[in-house]
């Protein structure tokens, strides 16, 4: 038999004979779009049927839920069932209630069973039958193909390679659970029961639930914080080159931001173990579960992507006007909550502060201050834009009133002093810097800011393109970065709120930041970021809010 003939469900994860995961850049098709092919070709029309002892429930996934069968090391691909359908495990689902009745103190010894106080083991008295989807539009083959593209070590710490992987995951699937009992149970006791499993839901299900992944829009007592958001930006692409708006992109940023901030404190080893305890990763081999996740939810119109055509092509966009972000307390002890949720408010201001969030995040959307950037005049899309999307109670926990410059300066210090207070905390040394492109240390790194009246007087904007000063310019240099070249400058335009009658509002005003890591290797490209940094200082509307200038 050929190897042709073999579907590649059933071949070795092997060159020549089938790699799910790998990304072949350049080609028309990847494994990966075979392997869907071949499966959804296979696979039954309809999902199974639970029997009429089972009790059911449908439960709506918000964005995607990956599980994994195990069958291959490295390779993410779901559990199949009956008929070829994808199957969220028993197993997991009963896993995952377990551990919610021991959160709400029910009695997970009748309904799990285990060893009693006896010593003796008990059966428990619930059969968990895990879930199917239910809905079709999981189906697309073009989203069941999902593109993962790991960048922190590239983007922040001078790594020179980088590449993506594939994963086989349901676009927000739509799942029926079943559970049955050996007992006959009163109606009120099932309502109980999946009262539960709610609560098990609201942490996620499946793999990579910090990220996103596996989360409905019900988070219950899960969530540390909530902050109303609206956004816009570029999506990112799927293989095909559709968009699709990735929730995971906010743990990334935020992630992301927690390694610069504390690789500015401490030394690099140190303040990759606090990022790890608390968004997750790996130590070595070795899988650390991370204390904090992540759950965007935002209505189903908000969501559509829209394409703007600029002279590489449509670029597909987002534009989301009212999304909800909730960070989630994943693996954390209660009396750790209080000082997590002081340092997330941290965080959270600080991104919202000086950049945005997912793809683009380290420039101002271009639209904002040149509302024809869509026409097919220009290159590509450039930026996002993030801010609170409606007036909230606590709103000085996400944003800081700007009455005058000096407020971001006190912000940037007493953020300082957080961190340093959560070293203490952890008990760990200050130690030599990181030595990272973007460590945040004050010797390492500027933030220049001036206001401005609107979005069409942004003065940097026009900088990233043009000559600043007569023939002198940063564009395509090291601190503004290329096209596979990460920059070392970020550019944001932040709404100016003020206090007023006890209340953050929204001035229609802006402030107008960057944020500089100035010092590079290349004699040539340093004497150019210094003749920019002398423009700042004295010929421009800027003034140096952090940092040593």
């Amino acid at each position: 038999m050929e190897i042709e003939q073999i579907p590649m469900m059933f071949r070795a994860q092997i060159n020549g004979r089938s790699q799910l995961q790998r990304l072949e850049p350049g080609a028309d098709r990847q494994d990966a779009d075979d392997w869907v092919d071949e499966w959804l070709e296979g696979m039954e029309e309809e999902p199974p049927t639970f029997s009429e002892s089972v009790q059911t429930q449908e439960k709506q996934i918000t964005w995607r839920m990956v599980s994994n069968s195990g069958q291959d090391e490295t390779v993410i691909r779901p559990v199949l069932a009956k008929g070829g359908f994808p199957y969220y495990p028993g197993s997991s689902m009963k896993g995952a209630f377990l551990r919610a009745c021991r959160q709400l103190g029910e009695d997970a010894l009748r309904y799990c069973g285990g060893k009693g106080k006896d010593g003796e083991v008990h059966p428990g008295i619930l059969r968990f039958h895990g879930a199917y989807p239910v809905n079709k539009n999981w189906r697309d083959r073009s989203a069941l193909v999902d593109l993962v593209h790991p960048q922190q070590a590239w983007q922040m710490q001078g790594q020179e390679a980088h590449s993506a992987f594939l994963q086989i995951s349901l676009y927000k699937p739509r799942l029926r659970f079943g559970i049955s009992s050996c007992k006959e149970l009163e109606v009120e006791e099932w309502e109980t029961i999946w009262n539960i499993w709610q609560k098990a839901m609201e942490q996620g299900i499946g793999l990579r639930t910090s990220a996103g992944y596996g989360q409905t829009k019900r988070v219950g007592k899960s969530r540390l914080l909530s902050v109303p958001l609206r956004g816009q930006g570029m999506t990112s692409r799927r293989l095909d080159k559709t968009g699709e708006f990735r929730p995971n992109g906010f743990k990334a940023t935020l992630r992301g931001h927690t390694l610069r901030l504390f690789g500015g404190l401490t030394d690099a080893a140190t303040a990759e173990e606090l990022t790890r305890e608390l968004w997750g990763g790996f130590s070595g081999k070795k899988s650390v579960v991370g204390q904090v996740g992540v759950n965007f939810s935002a209505s189903p119109q908000d969501w559509d992507i829209l394409h703007h055509p600029y002279r590489r092509g449509d670029i597909p966009m987002y534009d989301i006007q009212e999304g909800s972000l909730r960070l989630l307390g994943m693996n954390i002890e209660q009396k750790q909550r209080k000082n997590v949720e002081r340092l997330l408010r941290s965080l959270l201001k600080f991104s919202l502060l000086l950049g945005g969030f997912g793809k683009s995040w380290r420039r101002a959307d271009h639209r904002l201050v040149f509302p024809a950037y869509t026409e097919d005049v220009y290159n590509s899309a450039i930026g996002c834009h993030w801010e609170l999307s409606q007036e909230v109670k606590n709103w000085q926990n996400y944003a800081i009133a700007v009455r005058d410059l000096g407020d971001v300066t006190a912000f940037l210090e007493s953020l300082h002093r957080t961190l340093q207070n959560w070293l203490k905390y952890k008990e760990k040394d200050k130690g030599e810097p990181a030595n990272w492109r973007e460590a945040w240390h004050g010797d390492r790194v500027q933030v220049w800011g001036c206001l401005v009246p609107s979005l069409s007087d942004s003065q940097a904007v026009r900088w990233l393109h043009g000559n600043y000063q007569g023939e002198n310019s940063i564009k395509k240099s090291l601190l503004t970065g290329w096209l596979g070249q990460i920059g070392r400058l970020w550019h944001r335009l932040y709404p100016r709120y003020l206090e007023k009658d006890g209340e953050m509002r929204a001035t229609g005003e802006y402030v107008e930041l960057l944020t500089l890591f100035p010092h590079v290797d290349n004699r040539k490209e340093q004497e150019k970021i210094d003749n920019f940094l002398d423009f700042l200082r004295q010929d421009s509307q800027f003034s140096l809010l952090y940092g040593t200038g």
